[in-house]
């Protein structure tokens, strides 16, 4: 082990700027005699005692103010440490204000980013709430949190006045969105603002701010996904051809589509059966059983039947190959009233798109699927749904207007779009 050399130190081994900056350090009470020792490694608190006694400006003795002139030496000595000691405070600041300056320049840096990823306009929708934030925690005053910003205090009252023009907005839009919302809880944006249209325009409202007013308030539907088989392929009945694979459809009543969906619970659900003009979208027919029986289809025929308006007109009946369509009784009727009979030919559900989409329509907008009622209930919800959909729910594919607007005409074209895995003409059904 090795032995620790021990050197003894004299006055002469300490500069005078030195001693100047312990004694100073002392006497404005940052450290002690024995914390200045420790601190520069002097051997001796006497030593420090000393330079007090000689260098300092209090009397060590009597602890008095000494009245005794500095020599010239002493004063220039002196005035040398304290140049020292500001030098390096002013290095120390110096790179505070150049860290501090560089965060500024990474935190604006950021919040471009996320600007341009996140498509929100930060320092803009934020100011005023940030400026609020900062003057209460850190206790300062409006005129110097708005200056840090780069902004005058009337900047800061023109945003706030804005701000609650833009709430008073929004809870005018709110209510007339509710009013809608109470009849179709689901009912999807584009349809919104195609029923609020004049509304919004009266209160300069545009498309893109009535979706942010939505989404600001959770009203943005998400579509749901759902499935339950209700089709029975498997049986012994004639299966037709599909005979609008390649037709245009150009008018109401030229092509009825029809679809089994369940609604309520999965244990013990009921059944919707519907009948559905391709073009104009409107449920012409529909019936609500406990049962998957053949009997509830044909009593959502026979309304369609009932509620034709072009009965002369050549009508083709589209549906999947299930059982209840393939049924004795049901071909019977169709062909007692000159109906035209087409069947899918796979499990592709584009094959009979509408049906689906009305389907989905009904359950997600109108939210029939989630009333675990009985029988009657659910008819009586089913009913009032089904006239609301045809009397005030507006359509993408009828141009925002109703099915039953749809149904009165025949001259605007029918939106199509053409499938992912095809090539064909499909029919849109939003």
């Amino acid at each position: 082990m090795e032995t620790k050399h021990y050197e003894k130190r004299s006055q002469r081994d300490y500069s005078m700027s030195f001693k100047l900056q312990v004694v100073q350090e002392v006497e404005q009470g940052e450290l002690s005699t024995t914390g200045a020792q420790r601190k520069y490694g002097i051997q001796a608190r006497s030593t420090i005692v000393n330079w007090l006694r000689k260098y300092g400006n209090l009397d060590w003795e009597n602890q008095t103010p000494s009245n005794m002139p500095k020599t010239p030496e002493q004063k220039i000595l002196e005035l040398e440490a304290k140049v020292k000691l500001l030098e390096k405070q002013k290095a120390t600041l110096e790179r505070q204000a150049y860290v501090a300056d560089k965060k500024v320049i990474i935190f604006d840096m950021m919040i471009d980013l996320a600007e341009q990823e996140y498509k929100i306009d930060i320092r803009k929708k934020l100011t005023t709430r940030t400026i609020d934030r900062f003057k209460e925690q850190n206790q300062e005053t409006l005129v110097f949190s708005c200056h840090l910003f780069g902004i005058d205090r009337q900047v800061y009252y023109r945003k706030l006045k804005r701000k609650a023009i833009k709430q008073h907005k929004a809870m005018k839009v709110m209510n007339l969105v509710r009013s809608k919302l109470m009849h179709m809880p689901r009912l999807g944006g584009k349809k919104l603002y195609c029923l609020l249209k004049e509304d919004l325009k009266a209160l300069k409202i545009g498309r893109d701010k009535l979706f942010d007013i939505l989404r600001a308030n959770h009203l943005l539907v998400p579509p749901k996904r759902s499935y339950l088989v209700t089709t029975n392929s498997h049986h012994r009945f004639r299966k037709h051809s599909n005979l609008i694979a390649e037709m245009e459809i150009h008018r109401p009543e030229q092509v009825w589509v029809s679809d089994i969906t369940y609604i309520g619970k999965r244990d013990k659900p009921c059944y919707l059966s519907l009948v559905t003009d391709a073009y104009s979208k409107k449920i012409m027919g529909y019936y609500v059983a406990d049962n998957l029986n053949a009997e509830s289809s044909l009593q959502a025929l026979k309304m369609a039947i009932k509620q034709r308006v072009y009965k002369t007109a050549p009508l083709i009946h589209h549906s999947d190959r299930g059982l209840q369509y393939c049924a004795q009784d049901y071909q019977h009727e169709l062909i007692s009233n000159k109906i035209k009979c087409s069947m899918t030919q796979h499990s592709d559900p584009y094959e009979n798109a509408v049906a689906e989409r009305v389907n989905g329509i009904l359950k997600q907008e109108f939210r029939i699927d989630t009333h675990y009622l009985d029988l009657k209930t659910m008819k009586t919800i089913v009913k009032e749904s089904i006239d609301i959909y045809n009397n005030q729910r507006p359509h993408y594919s009828n141009f925002m207007h109703t099915p039953n607007q749809m149904h009165q005409q025949n001259e605007i074209k029918m939106r199509t779009y053409k499938t992912k895995t095809s090539s064909k003409l499909e029919f849109a059904a939003s």
